[in-house]
């Protein structure tokens, strides 16, 4: 068809061993799981509305600072397995699913669907011309009985029926950012929500090398896998970080307490480092959500309102520390992180954002450092000092908050920080090590 050849793409072959995929949008889900099921020998076809990315992904250039992408990518490309376009005409003609991996960022609490909805607009329309079934699945995270929602959206635009011309799936992802592709290649498990039996073949055929346990259920009921799971993640942090404050209190260690609980099968480890709170693009998000869909049902989530408080509070914690060791205003303190957490670049909703607007309302100089996050965190404080490295951050500052638990923070030593003014050194990440550094304190250990 000549409409493919005028944007530079040929059509693909539908090999059997093969599977032909298309995924709209190119944030860490849908550019981590394109990469990776390109690397497992799928077509992928990744869709955006913005050409600079298209470029970049045509190129084995990830748009975004993930660890292990760039190779995956640069591989997929060269071996014509991974593609990137504008058109979602070419990128639903060529394959035989279409993944939304979309972005449903926060109005007032509740998520906006305007992406959603004009992606799904966009492959009904594209869907028009095709003889073929088709499975659109949902990607990204929306809250239950959205899936059923865009099914009729896809039908109106598509002129054709759910169910007897395109299945409807929800396979939500379980992503740590930093880490994301290799949780996509190594999953707990796989929810798969759908409603027929083709489009739940389908999606078994595409996992069925993971090795990972697959929840198979509803529509709804994926879309609930989500939201709890996240939920509760979210409600973990911010009890370990309210015992935390109690710790802090009382002289006790919060990590050798939580070292202590999470032998406990039924607890675990995981998500008891206490500190500054949670940040990145999910969490508070769609904590916010699914306390909203649960007022609008009729009902309350007072256990998750309180998480999302604690966590609220919990960054200008680590001020109040420093405002106890001395007067703020006029000095210079160095900021060791930015990004919400290690190994991203990634500062939406970090806890930085809060420390640094307490910092600057109390008239202080800052220095902040970070490996990934600076040029990101530009956007918000174009006018802080940033620096280049960890000693250019650390010298003539009166005092240093450490905030994102980066490796490189971990090899600090008493040397590093003679280059300080005064040496106050506080962590809201546990980071730094007694035998390498005497003098510190931590926000709530």
């Amino acid at each position: 068809m000549n409409i493919y050849r005028k944007h530079g793409h040929s059509e693909i072959p539908n090999e059997t061993s093969r599977l032909r995929i298309s995924i709209a949008g190119t944030g860490y889900v849908g550019l981590c799981t394109g990469v990776g099921l390109a690397s497992l020998g799928h077509h992928v076809i990744c869709i955006d509305v913005d050409r600079k990315k298209i470029d970049m992904i045509k190129r084995g250039v990830p748009p975004i600072f993930e660890e292990g992408i760039e190779k995956k990518m640069k591989d997929a490309v060269s071996s014509g397995l991974l593609d990137a376009t504008e058109d979602y005409d070419y990128a639903v003609t060529n394959s035989d699913m279409t993944f939304i991996a979309v972005g449903t960022p926060s109005v007032n609490g509740s998520i906006d669907l305007f992406y959603v909805k004009s992606a799904a607009r966009s492959i009904g329309a594209a869907l028009r011309g095709k003889t073929t079934f088709h499975i659109v699945v949902m990607k990204s995270t929306v809250v239950p009985g959205t899936t059923e929602s865009i099914v009729s959206i896809i039908e109106k635009e598509s002129a054709k029926k759910y169910g007897q011309d395109f299945g409807v799936c929800v396979n939500p992802e379980f992503l740590r950012e930093g880490r994301a592709l290799h949780d996509f290649m190594n999953p707990d498990r796989i929810v798969i929500g759908t409603g027929d039996k083709k489009s739940l073949a389908q999606m078994e055929d595409l996992y069925k090398d993971f090795g990972a346990p697959i929840v198979r259920t509803n529509l709804m009921t994926a879309e609930m896998i989500k939201y709890a799971s996240n939920a509760f993640l979210a409600s973990k942090i911010s009890f370990i970080n309210e015992l935390g404050n109690l710790c802090k209190k009382l002289g006790l260690d919060t990590y050798k307490v939580a070292e202590g609980m999470g032998y406990d099968k039924r607890i675990g480890r995981q998500f008891l480092d206490a500190g500054i709170g949670f940040g990145g693009s999910c969490f508070r998000k769609d904590a916010e959500a699914i306390i909203q869909k649960a007022k609008s049902s009729g009902t309350e989530m007072r256990i998750l309102q309180s998480a999302l408080q604690t966590n609220l509070e919990q960054p200008i914690k680590i001020i109040e520390v420093l405002e106890k060791r001395t007067e703020l205003k006029g000095k210079t303190v160095a900021l060791l992180g930015l990004a919400f957490k290690k190994d991203t670049d990634d500062v939406r909703d970090a806890p930085s954002i809060c420390v640094i607007k307490d910092l600057l309302a109390k008239k202080c100089v800052i220095n902040a450092y970070d490996p990934e996050a600076t040029k990101n965190m530009k956007t918000i404080f174009p006018s802080i000092n940033y620096t280049q490295n960890v000693q250019d951050a650390l010298k003539g500052a009166d005092a240093c908050l450490i905030l994102t638990e980066w490796e490189e923070f971990k090899d600090l030593k008493d040397d590093d920080f003679f280059r300080m003014k005064g040496k106050i050194i506080i962590e809201g990440r546990r980071v730094l090590q007694r035998e390498k550094v005497k003098n510190f304190e931590g926000i709530c250990w």
